[in-house]
Order: structure tokens, then C-alpha cells, then sequence
């Protein structure tokens, strides 16, 4: 799943795309480059970021997915919003979709996707203890995120890895995104610009412990990464 930001102010500056041109070359190369799934974001999650008010999301985003849809129709796409107004004004304009939502959701946003019959990204923050209530998200099909970047600092996030194997047990894909994270970069004393070899570190761990869909800023090395696991495992 490759990360396309149609947003200034995102937290790694190499995900943010200007123009709607700039947009169609990066989706264009991540597609090139392995991606099976573009994940499209227009108001930015980074820690203590200010979101932008609906309207302004919703204004990025259109012209962003009439680009996507036009360029790449049998593309998955997968939009990264929290508010269920900006999901349901997508699938009703563009088609299916996944809803990427980092917030952990709400009842709006469960019903909506109910509804729609689209994938949900349920981002569980950490708090892994959710999963006791998994089976009130009957009827969704869920993509479980253990939510690194949004549990509350970096130990939490490495003790939310160390935990990942009690997710397979729901038997839902399962969604890692670490890419150049402050998890890495403030663990190593690096910024997000020189995070790329850690992240593959982390993509690596992921893999083997469950992950089905990664997240990533950079496919090639992403894919990379997967080679090297599937040469690993493909005899076990």
C-alpha cells in the first residue's frame, strides 16, 4: 500500500504531493514499483497536527481521486480520512474503497462502511484489549492496524510489535505502517528523511509476525524487503 499525501503539511516532506500531476507520477511509479494498493490522505494525522476543517480536506482530496480513478481504474484504492462525511462523499462519487481511518473509529463510520460494503481499516491505537470486542464489528470487513505512531509514545509502540502475533487469531488482514516513523527516527536520533533502511528493519519484523499489507513511502525497498522474506519462508 503505497502512502500519496495531497497535503502541505504531512510529517515526512517526500509524501507530500503539490499537484495533481505530481500525484499521477508518484501513483504511477508505486504501481511501477509493486504497489497493489494506493492509499490517498488530505488532511494530515501527524502528532499534534491541527486536522483541517472538512471542506478543505474534501477540496484536496476530489480532484486527487477523479485523477486516481481516470488514470487507474482497476487500482485499489484506500482513503485515509476519520470522518465518515469524507468516506461516504468518496464511495458515493468514485466507487469502493477502502477507509483507512486512524482514529479507531465510531458509530457513524461502523455503520457507514456496513452499509457500503467496503474494507474498513480499524486502527486499534495499541490498545490490543479492543479485541475483546471485535464480534460488535460483525458484518464489517475488517483490516486490523495495531496503530503505530498513535499509542502513546515509542516504548509503547515497540511492546505493541513485540504483541502483534494476538492479532492473528481474529484471522483479518493485518496492516503494519511504521514507514519512517517517529518510532525509528527518535529511537535512532535520525529524522524521517534518513529513517528508509530502519523502516525495512521493521517491515521485516512485521512480515514475520503476521503482517499482510504494508503501508510504505517506498515501495521498491519495500518490495525488497518482501523478497528477501518470501526466499526465507517459502519452504516452510
Amino acid at each position: 500500500m503505497a502512502i500519496l499525501n495531497v497535503t502541505p503539511d504531512s510529517f515526512y516532506a517526500g509524501s507530500r504531493l503539490s499537484s495533481v500531476a505530481d500525484l499521477k507520477t508518484a501513483a504511477e511509479k508505486a504501481l511501477n514499483d509493486g504497489a497493489t494498493m494506493l492509499d490517498l490522505g488530505g488532511c494530515s494525522t501527524r502528532p499534534n497536527s491541527q486536522p483541517v476543517d472538512m471542506e478543505t480536506e474534501w477540496q484536496r482530496l476530489e480532484p486527487a481521486l477523479t485523477i486516481l480513478r481516470q488514470s487507474f481504474p482497476d487500482v485499489t484504492l484506500s482513503l485515509d480520512t476519520f470522518r465518515p462525511e469524507i468516506a461516504q462523499r468518496a464511495i458515493e462519487q468514485f466507487g469502493p474503497m477502502i477507509v483507512n481511518d486512524i482514529s479507531g473509529g465510531c458509530e457513524s463510520m461502523f455503520s457507514l462502511v456496513r452499509e457500503k460494503q467496503v474494507p474498513y481499516v480499524w486502527t486499534l491505537r495499541g490498545d490490543y484489549e479492543l479485541l475483546k470486542s471485535i464480534d460488535q464489528m460483525k458484518g464489517i470487513d475488517l483490516i486490523l492496524d495495531p496503530g503505530f505512531g498513535f499509542t502513546g509514545g515509542v516504548d509503547n509502540d515497540y511492546e505493541c510489535m513485540r504483541r502483534m502475533d494476538q492479532l492473528q487469531a481474529c484471522q483479518c488482514p493485518i496492516l503494519v505502517g511504521v514507514s519512517r516513523k517517529s518510532m525509528l527516527f527518535r529511537l535512532l536520533n535520525l529524522t524521517p528523511d534518513t529513517s528508509l533502511s530502519a523502516t525495512q528493519v521493521l517491515h521485516l519484523y512485521a512480515l514475520q509476525h503476521g503482517a499482510t499489507i504494508l503501508r510504505v513511502h517506498d515501495v521498491a525497498e519495500a518490495m525488497q524487503t518482501l523478497t528477501i522474506y518470501n526466499k526465507l519462508y517459502s519452504n516452510i
